[in-house]
């Protein structure tokens, strides 16, 4: 089934999604823009997708990707999907975004290509399918991040300025983003098509998304039964990701839960300075349900959502299928437990961490709640034996931390074995996040102030997480006022 198509360069597209049936798709072009301006334009992934020579002609290139130009041999089309948002079941779909096509990158790879904020689709409902420059620089800045963290994201290739005005609160910039992304595949989609479409299309999604990612699971004796354990797999991985760095999705709708395990759609997205499980920022999550650390419960919830669309495919037999499909999801905890224990081992020393270890990792999360310490910066300090926030710094100068560390030490081994410990930690424990106020402080400056620079240094630091560098502590220092009051928004 998979194909490609050689004749048109740089572009190597393969159609593949609209050789599934229609009701899984509209086929439209984007709804061109008045006087598109490449804005950003990530070289390095241009060059890892073979399309480096779109920078060649930026003025051909800004219109081919601010929707005002088809490019050469693309298909344009908007998915059709639903989702359970904040556990409401609803029919949705690519309102504001295009896909023109899988393209086929040098290493053989097949990567959807997508516009976002490229104007109306029939999913749009009442919106006007634009997108804001301040949420399109957000995506790129924090789906950025998400890779150098080495944590699975949808990629960020450039922003287009549109020459149109958006109305939000008020008239804002409009802009639009090319995402790449392993595919555009989501729980929603499966929901969809089991709820809105016959059985067949179903059967067809499933067999499209099995050779995509999982091409392993066409040989399986129950080939929907082995998917969705794949995908379970690969979603316990990156929530553990996620609750390694501190990351808070905001919307974990399943819509937003791609097949393929990438994170994406990134909305009301942050990071946790201060540590605190029931960390929310985003200004429409009123009642905490996709919380930081309700993160690991409500991936499994969805799975569950993913389940139910399958279960035709399962087993002929509804009871069975079931039965099977629970006994599966059932597993779920366990799985996420053996791989937090595993994660936090990482973050604090251990190669090969117990369970008397995991009590060491208890107590210490307590503690930083307690005392209200940086998530990141404490892990720096036990790596480094410094904190770059004074508060932080202060609170491992405590009695009952200085306790905690006396214990840490004697489990990994003592004196003799802290510096293999921290030289494992490294690893694992950024030095830098995208901190929400000088996220803010880089959007207000590129957006109201035309200037760039400090939303490009950002993206420069982030991009190389793990290394340290000189000069650079206010980027590791929290907000004085720490995250209390701090909101994010839907961004659409």
């Amino acid at each position: 089934m998979l194909s490609n198509n050689t004749d048109t360069q740089p572009w190597r597209w393969a159609h593949n999604y609209t050789q599934l049936p229609e009701p899984l798709y509209s086929l439209l072009p984007p709804e061109p823009v008045p006087s598109p301006m490449l804005l950003l334009f990530n070289g390095v992934l241009a060059q890892q997708l073979g399309l480096g020579a779109l920078l060649n002609d930026s003025d051909t290139t800004a219109q081919w990707l601010g929707g005002k130009q088809v490019p050469p041999g693309a298909n344009p089309l908007a998915q059709a999907y639903a989702g359970h948002q904040f556990g409401h079941f609803t029919m949705l779909g690519d309102g504001r975004a295009i896909l023109l096509g899988e393209h086929i990158s040098p290493s053989g790879q097949m990567l959807d290509i997508q516009l976002k904020g490229s104007g109306r689709t029939p999913y749009s409902r009442q919106g006007d399918g634009r997108a804001t420059l301040s949420a399109m620089l957000r995506e790129y800045l924090i789906s950025e991040a998400m890779y150098g963290l080495g944590i699975p994201t949808s990629r960020s290739l450039a922003v287009v300025l549109t020459g149109d005005g958006v109305r939000r609160e008020r008239i804002q910039h409009g802009a639009v983003l090319t995402r790449v992304a392993a595919s555009h595949l989501r729980v929603g989609t499966f929901e969809y098509a089991r709820r809105f479409t016959p059985i067949t299309v179903l059967e067809k999604l499933l067999q499209y998304a099995i050779e995509r990612h999982y091409p392993s699971m066409a040989t399986h004796e129950n080939p929907a039964l082995g998917f969705l354990e794949a995908v379970m797999e690969r979603q316990l991985a990156l929530i553990t990701d996620w609750m390694r760095v501190g990351f808070i999705h905001g919307v974990m709708n399943t819509d937003n839960m791609t097949i393929s395990g990438e994170t994406i759609d990134y909305g009301p997205c942050a990071f946790m300075n201060t540590y605190h499980p029931g960390t929310v920022f985003s200004s429409i999550d009123t009642q905490g349900r996709y919380a930081f650390g309700n993160q690991p419960p409500i991936a499994q919830w969805n799975i569950a959502r993913l389940a139910e669309a399958l279960l035709p495919l399962i087993h002929p037999n509804a009871e069975e299928a079931i039965k099977l499909a629970q006994t599966l999801i059932e597993r779920f905890p366990s799985r996420y437990d053996q791989q937090w224990l595993a994660m936090m081992g990482k973050k604090l020393g251990f190669a090969a961490p117990t369970p008397e270890d995991r009590t060491l990792m208890v107590d210490l999360l307590a503690l930083m709640q307690t005392q209200q310490m940086d998530y990141t910066n404490t892990f720096l300090y036990l790596q480094t034996g410094q904190s770059p926030d004074k508060q932080t710094e202060e609170a491992c100068q405590t009695p009952d931390f200085q306790a905690w560390q006396t214990r840490w030490v004697q489990q990994i081994g003592g004196e003799e074995q802290k510096k293999t410990a921290q030289n494992l930690m490294q690893a694992y424990n950024p030095a830098y996040i995208p901190r929400n106020h000088l996220v803010e402080q880089a959007l207000l400056s590129a957006t109201e102030e035309q200037d760039l620079k400090p939303f490009q240094t950002l993206v420069q630091l982030v991009s190389k997480p793990y290394e340290e560098q000189k000069g650079m502590e206010i980027y590791q220092t929290p907000p004085p006022q720490g995250d209390q009051d701090y909101r994010t928004f839907c961004g659409t």
